[in-house]
This record gives structure tokens, sequence and C-alpha cells, in this order.
């Protein structure tokens, strides 16, 4: 038998590129070890167990050969595979709601900085209503659904190590609140060199320029992080059943008694394992992850997966009409099976990041709710748009303090004042980006009830009791400065940099 020259250079080339893999991942393990000598006792255990971690998804990411998916294998879900909220619904209420909810527990994510808005510190301890921070509401939620079923619901905190010492001295403040508080860390991995592939930590350390040198690796390490903190049998051995996972920043996502009755409802063997809520997409949200079929599986499919010759058919909101709120619900005793199986497989993000000094570094992450794969009866609910209620920029946080919510024991809802069932679209230009500056620039916030659409771009300034309808623009040109009068009522007005007031 011959090979032609082709073939021995394709053989040649893929022992190059095993031998070159290899050589990668040696490197890697010696770096690391050297880190960990670094550590003292105590922490060093912590960071093997996290650098264990970090090698599975050293070791895939070397192996990966473009994007994750083959597109022509990508189908729709099968009908029953994503159940409307209403169809939920009609299912009513669990027959004893105390004794599900005693089933429950309540995860949040809660690894995020307040960087993106000019805060320093947890992100979940900005105040977004009334003095309220997100962590506050997020207590009030919980405290009440005890209070009201006479149930046990905790709360867990996944924390990160940006976020861990910050949240635990706030924490003191809810020690007389009906809720038992739980926090458990993620792991912490090091930052590789684009060029290199190697760590650019020079020690375990956290301070100075070493600190940009770790990252917390996204939230799809939930699963294995909970599981080695031992609150995944902790909660377990205390009766609980399933948990409710959700950003800490997504005012929408409460504990939802219809979904919670689809879970408990069903024969323990043909219990839903894992539950994503999704919901309608709109042009706001084409870069959101969506459910498709894939392989006999319903799968999360991140924009990241994506050929890029698929890009722009992944952002259709005709093709993809329901995007993933990670809202998510999740059985315990699945979760230990699989970590204990070492089955789950989650797809790995690779985030590049240019650090403060130029240099170049990638990000290995994964997501939480890619993990829907490896679970038993998975499927979508698909809920309305108020369950997802995120707070990512100040745009978002100049709805979430207006009228057009109120606030009732720590949750949002949408104002029976409005007549349109959808939020405002609202973009307001770089002055008002970080909090504090955002703040000063109104003497207390618009009357919003019958807007539609407000952009704000420059120095403008608002006064007291103004009131915003339909279609509102309001530009101040490089230079100029608006200040909108106290009790000025605009509706389907353009305001343009030397105060000329114009229909829209």
């Amino acid at each position: 038998m011959y090979l032609n020259v082709s073939e021995l250079t394709r053989g040649a080339m893929t022992e190059f590129q095993e031998k070159l893999r290899q050589q990668h991942e040696e490197s890697m393990h010696r770096e690391l070890e050297a880190l960990v000598q670094t550590a003292g006792p105590a922490q060093a255990e912590i960071c093997r167990r996290d650098f264990d971690g970090f090698k599975k998804l050293f070791h895939r990411f070397l192996q990966v050969k473009g994007p994750s998916v083959d597109w022509a294998k990508i189908s729709r879900p099968p009908e029953d595979a994503i159940q409307p909220y209403e169809k939920i619904k009609a299912r009513g209420l669990p027959a004893d709601v105390s004794a599900a909810l005693n089933k429950l527990a309540v995860v949040k994510l809660n690894g995020g900085l307040g960087t993106s808005m000019g805060c320093k510190g947890p992100k979940s301890l900005i105040s977004v209503r009334n003095e309220n921070t997100f962590l506050d509401l997020t207590v009030k939620q919980i405290e009440h659904l005890n209070k009201t079923f006479e149930a046990d619901v905790p709360l867990v905190l996944m924390n990160s190590f940006n976020t861990n010492d910050d949240t635990k001295k706030i924490l003191q403040k809810y020690k007389h609140h009906r809720v038992k508080i739980h926090t458990f860390n993620q792991s912490r991995y090091p930052r590789i060199n684009k060029e290199s592939l190697l760590p650019i930590a020079k020690n375990m350390g956290l301070s100075g320029e070493n600190g940009e040198a770790w990252y917390p690796p996204g939230h799809g390490d939930i699963y294995t992080s909970f599981s080695n903190s031992g609150l995944l049998d902790q909660l377990i051995a205390e009766g609980k059943e399933y948990i409710f996972v959700s950003n800490i920043d997504n005012l929408g996502a409460t504990v939802d008694l219809f979904v919670l009755n689809q879970l408990m409802s069903q024969p323990a063997d043909k219990r839903c394992e894992f539950v994503m809520e999704v919901t309608d997409k709109t042009r706001a949200d084409v870069k959101g992850g969506t459910l498709i079929h894939y392989e006999d599986h319903l799968r999360l499919l991140e924009i990241a997966q994506v050929p890029k010759a698929h890009v722009d058919e992944f952002k259709s909101v005709t093709k993809f009409k329901i995007f993933n709120t990670n809202n998510l619900w999740i059985s315990l005793p699945a979760i230990k099976r699989l970590q204990e199986q070492n089955t789950l497989d989650l797809e790995i993000i690779v985030n590049p990041k240019t650090l403060d000094g130029g240099l170049n570094v990638i990000q290995l992450e994964t997501a939480v709710g890619a993990a829907i794969k490896s679970f038993k009866n998975a499927m979508g609910v698909n809920v309305p748009r108020s369950r997802f209620l995120p707070v990512k920029t100040s745009s978002d946080l100049l709805l979430v303090m207006s009228n057009l919510y109120t606030l009732d024991a720590g949750s949002l809802t949408m104002s029976k004042k409005r007549e349109f069932l959808t939020t405002p679209h609202v973009k307001l230009g770089s002055s008002f980006t970080k909090v504090q500056e955002f703040l000063s620039r109104f003497d207390n916030i618009p009357d919003m009830l019958e807007l539609d659409h407000l952009t704000v771009s420059g120095d403008v300034t608002f006064g007291k009791n103004v009131s915003l309808k339909g279609t509102v623009i309001i530009i101040a040109n490089h230079g100029d400065r608006i200040d909108i009068p106290s009790g000025a009522m605009l509706e389907n007005k353009i305001v343009s940099g030397n105060l000329r007031i114009l229909d829209h």
C-alpha cells in the first residue's frame, strides 16, 4: 500500500500539532505547580482543586478546532421541548406550596463587579430602587416567600474572589431576616498570555498587577465549585431537590410557583432535571444565546460558537425567535450524579482581553446554561419578558428607578397605569455611564409612563417633575449644555444643542 505525498504531509502535520499540544500542556502544568508553591498550605489545597478544573478546560481548549457546532446539524427544538408559560400557568399552583418551596433553594450568581457602571466592589451592592441594592431586593423577595407560605427557602450566593470579602461583610445586616444565607466561591483561574499560552501570574497573590492575572471562569463553573464547597451535599441532606439559578442583576428573576409546580408535579421517573426560561427575542437581544435541537438533545447555542458565515443568521429574529434569560431550574441530585460521573461537557468560551499595559490575554470560560444537554427531560419555558429585567447599564437603571415599575416585597412589577406591556427603548449617552454622574443629572426621575423612546446625548440635566411621552430625543452638541426645566412636559420632541424644541 502506498501513501501519496499529501497524505504523508498531513500525517506529519497532525503528529507535529499533537507534539506541540503536549508541549503546551506540559509547560502549563509546570507553571501551575510553580504558582501553587507560592501559596500557603491552606490556600494551596484550594488552588490545586481550582487548577484541576482549569487543566481540563485548557486540555480541551488545545483540542478545539473551529466552531463547536456543525451548522448543517442544527434544527429547531421539537414543539413540546419549549412550553409556553401560559400552558405551565394553567396547571396551577403546587397542591402544597409550603412543601414545594421547602424543596427549593435560590442561587444568585454574584461574581460580578460594578466597574462597567463606574462603581467599586460587587455589583449586587449598587442601589437600584429606593436605596435598596440588588442584594436587599433579593433578600426581601425570599423573606416574603418564607413568611407568606411558612417555608424555608435558603439564599445561596455564588461569589468570586472579587466579590467575596465585601459581600460577606454586608451579610451581617441580614442576620435577623427570615432567610438562611449561604455563600461559596467560584474557582480562580489564571489568565493566559495569548502568544505563549502560559499564565501571566507571578504568584498566587491578588495585589497590584498580579491581581489582573486572575479571573472567575464564567458561571458554568457553578457545578464544580458548588460541589467542591460541600453545599451541594448539605442542601441535598436538608431535603432540597431543586435550585433556581439566576443573575443577581436580573430584577425579574423571582421564584415562580407555576414553574415550581411543573417540576414537582411530575412522577419521579419523568421529572424534568433542567428548565431554562427563555423569552421572545427583540432586536436588542440578537447576541443572546438560544435553544436549538442538536444530536437528539436540547442545546444552548451561544454567539461565540457560531461559524462566522452564519452570525447574521444567528442574530435573525425570524429564525431564532427566543433567547436564554439565564433563569434556570436545576435538579440537585442530577448535578451530584453528573459531577460524580464527570460527564458534564460545557462548550468553552474563549474570551480575549487586552490588559491595561496592552498585553493580550485569553480567558477560558463556560456558561451555566450549556449543561442543558447533559440533563434528563430538559425543557425550555417561554416566559413573559417581565422575567428578564437585567440592569447592565445606566439606561436600564433609569427604567427600574422610574414610575414604570412598582416595588412590592422586593419585587418590581410593571405599573398598571402603563398602557403598553413593553418597556420604552432608552439610550443614554456617555455622560450618564457612571452611576454617580447619572444620579447627579436628575433632580428626580422623570414620569415615563407614556414614553416609547428616549435618546439623550451630551451634557444634559433634568429638573424636578419632568414628564416624557412618546419619542423624545435630547442632543447637546459638544460644548453646549441643555437643562430640561422643572415641570417640563416633552411629548414627541427633539431638543437640540441650542435648546430649540422641535416636534418629532
